[in-house]
């Protein structure tokens, strides 16, 4: 891409990013020059939030570590909250929609998680990555039996299997199954998220646009996975992670380094804080 590529974007106003893959390191880490680079995002006065498909209380360190000021979009845009978690804008799963995709995930061997605005449940506490996502968003699961009873108030359900194959297929089942009723896509290669239809990427970019009246043109988004090339089709400038499979680049602007090579950093410094363009790495 040459200067003049880049000039002919709009000057870029806010910076929406990814948490897992994108912002943190592999161990979760939140790196001194991440942190720095959201200070330097501050400094220019172009402003900068987090989306995810975690739950808000998974959110906290980092809007705390951050000091973040602006809204943010848990659940991958299935809920919007202010940075003191209090709720802006909620996209509940149809209740009846939730209970059709349960048996699908369940034929293709997927674990089921499910998560309401508060809450996290499971059958198997101790099924795949069920440890790891406790870590990673500091608090527990509910072990329950089955989930007829807790339909009301879905914000996410997840997949997760270890067979990425079936993940992957089961993608396409869930989204052929579901239609417009639901937004399904991989946030990991072992996760599967079945949410509201507007809880998706694409749908954090146009309602944050909304609401902070910055026009989706002036809005840069970084990301790692699938899921995020929503967000990318949306927005004005968009740079895919190192780290990210080849598909996931060629659907971005830009291409920064890896997650463990300080890709988000290096990615605001070269991208969007200096006019100088760099050319996008050969996928």
């Amino acid at each position: 891409m040459t200067s003049a590529d880049l000039g002919s974007h709009s000057p870029v106003r806010l910076v929406i990013a990814d948490v897992d893959g994108t912002l943190v390191t592999q161990q979760k880490v939140l790196t001194p020059r991440a942190s720095a680079a959201v200070q330097q995002l501050r400094n220019a006065g172009i402003a900068f939030t987090i989306t995810s498909g975690r739950p808000p209380k998974g959110m906290q360190m980092i809007v705390d570590q951050l000091q973040l000021d602006e809204p943010i979009a848990a659940f991958n845009g299935g809920i919007l909250v202010n940075p003191d978690l209090s709720l802006i804008r909620e996209n509940f799963l149809n209740p009846e929609v939730a209970r059709q995709v349960i048996p699908i995930l369940a034929a293709h061997k997927l674990d089921v998680w499910l998560y309401s605005d508060q809450d996290w449940f499971v059958k198997d506490p101790q099924g795949p990555h069920v440890a790891r996502e406790q870590w990673t968003v500091k608090f527990p699961p509910t072990v329950v039996t089955g989930f007829d009873d807790l339909l009301a108030r879905v914000a996410k359900i997840v997949g997760v299997s270890d067979d990425y194959d079936a993940v992957a297929h089961c993608e396409k089942d869930v989204q052929l199954a579901g239609g417009d009723h639901l937004s399904a896509a991989r946030s990991q290669p072992y996760y599967l998220d079945v949410t509201h239809p507007n809880a998706n990427k694409g749908q954090v970019v146009l309602m944050l646009s909304e609401i902070l009246r910055i026009p989706a043109a002036q809005i840069a988004t970084i990301g790692d996975m699938p899921n995020d090339v929503l967000m990318f089709r949306k927005s004005g400038i968009s740079i895919a992670m190192g780290n990210a499979s080849p598909e996931v680049q060629r659907s971005a602007t830009f291409v920064t380094t890896s997650n463990e090579d300080e890709g988000f950093a290096n990615a605001m410094q070269r991208f969007v804080l200096q006019p100088a363009p760099a050319s996008r790495p050969a996928s």
